[in-house]
């Protein structure tokens, strides 16, 4: 098996293309630690076994792993694609049971603006993000603040804060005028 890598703009992070799909129609899955992982992903589970993983994000079609500052990717990287082949050619599924998006609560005079918030975030944020090893994650709406949150590679790259101010925010201001801010959280 093959496994290609890129870098993302985030240094602690690296995408990892298995060439096959990893959470296929489901949606993306970050993981913060093993904890989170343990029960709803084997393979999540078996990154985090190895010493100085901190973050495990699966796409469609790739895996984001971040790694600790304690050890470089020269290191790390080969233990990293080690388990990622092991894990594929065992044969068994990605993620486990059912992946649930989490719920919102959106007023429901917000319904109408939030459709359309959900719809440019999918059409036209998640898949660029999704090229630099990440995701970002609808959280809310409120008095035309828009709550999202950054995943994978993104969650915690240095530039992932000007991505959400000046890219993401002015987007969606434009074309959803009762969008006023976006505001970052955390997952």
């Amino acid at each position: 098996m093959f496994i290609e890598t890129e870098d993302t703009p985030n240094p602690a992070t690296l995408k990892f293309l298995p060439g096959r799909s990893v959470t296929g129609d489901a949606r993306p899955v970050d993981f913060g630690d093993a904890d989170v992982a343990a029960g709803r992903s084997e393979l999540a589970t078996a990154l985090f076994g190895q010493p100085n993983v901190r973050r495990v994000f699966l796409g469609g079609d790739f895996v984001s792993v971040t790694k600790s500052d304690d050890i470089s990717w020269g290191d790390l990287k080969p233990v990293v694609l080690g388990t990622i082949t092991t894990f594929f050619e065992s044969g068994r599924p990605v993620l486990s049971g059912t992946q649930v998006a989490p719920e919102h609560d959106v007023a429901p005079e917000d319904a109408e603006v939030v459709s359309r918030i959900q719809d440019l975030l999918d059409t036209r944020v998640r898949p660029a993000v999704a090229g630099d090893g990440g995701d970002i994650a609808f959280r809310g709406y409120k008095d035309g603040v828009v709550y999202l949150a950054m995943q994978g590679a993104c969650s915690g790259c240095p530039s992932s804060r000007a991505t959400l101010k000046h890219g993401v925010e002015n987007m969606l201001r434009h074309y959803v005028p009762e969008v006023t801010s976006v505001e970052q959280v955390e997952d």
